[in-house]
């Protein structure tokens, strides 16, 4: 299957972003993408709740930078596909001029970005085809629209856990962050096995049989250090369900096995 552009769509092969779609309750996937998600949730039912509380994380976070640290510039890298609250809708809602460039290598989210992912008159949202681990490719392509010289947050959410070797995970993302000027952030998220650890394992088993799927759970502390070197925003590195949550009348959320921070470079 071919992508209006001309970009390969192997429908036969599950993607993270599809996978990560159908967990979201959206509809744009394919059999094999439902069908190895199904086997995840076997394994671990929560799953679903890992990826909405992610998403509403996400939300929170730029709601914040926009509305509070007065942030006009974001790179999502690994965006998925888009669904409701995207990061320039959240920030174009906040400051209409927001500029927002996102960055993920599946050509269906390609195609739907190019559809769905569209601007304020007064801001930008560009999309790019690249894959995280070209760091030097994304922010060479990203200054087309990015300032930066002004401060950029950088978001990063479920990407490092595709990148198994710790020190390449840690290279990349501080190649990422070299370019960012000082009053930049930095918003990360990935998952765990510590909150249900037996479930979450189980999962993991799942992921390592399937060829061309590969996701590293990491424990917090391993996450934590990805921070390192930056001002970590309270209440620092926790699950995701826990940064900030909304009031409710039902108190503070349940934890899930996915854990993020938010941090500022100096």
């Amino acid at each position: 299957m071919k992508s209006p552009e001309g970009f390969e769509i192997d429908a036969t092969v599950p993607h993270q972003a599809r996978v990560w779609n159908y967990f979201l309750g959206g509809k744009d996937y394919y059999e094999a993408d439902k069908a190895f998600a199904e086997q995840i949730l076997q394994a671990y039912p929560g799953m679903r709740d890992v990826a909405r509380q992610t998403r509403a994380f996400l939300g929170r976070a730029i709601s914040h930078l926009a509305e509070e640290a007065g942030i006009r510039q974001f790179l999502d890298v690994g965006t998925g596909l888009p669904t409701a609250g995207n990061t320039h809708e959240i920030a174009q809602g906040i400051a209409p001029e927001s500029r927002v460039v996102y960055v993920d290598n599946d050509p269906l989210v390609l195609v739907h970005a190019q559809a769905l992912l569209t601007s304020t008159p007064e801001g930008v949202c560009a999309y790019l085809d690249a894959d995280a681990r070209e760091p030097e490719r994304i922010l060479e392509q990203a200054a087309e629209t990015l300032d930066f010289d002004q401060p950029i947050a950088l978001s990063i959410l479920g990407v490092l856990g595709t990148i198994w070797d710790d020190e390449q995970a840690e290279d990349v993302l501080r190649r990422f962050l070299e370019a960012l000027p000082p009053g930049s952030y930095l918003v990360l998220e990935d998952g765990t096995n510590t909150v249900d650890s037996e479930a979450a394992g189980e999962a993991e088993k799942v992921v390592e049989k399937k060829d061309g799927y590969d996701y590293k759970l990491r424990t917090p502390e391993q996450i934590a250090r990805f921070f390192e070197g930056l001002e970590l925003l309270e209440p620092g590195v926790v699950s995701v369900a826990r940064w900030r949550p909304e009031p409710n009348r039902w108190g503070t959320p349940a934890a899930v096995d996915a854990y993020c921070g938010v941090a500022r470079k100096g």
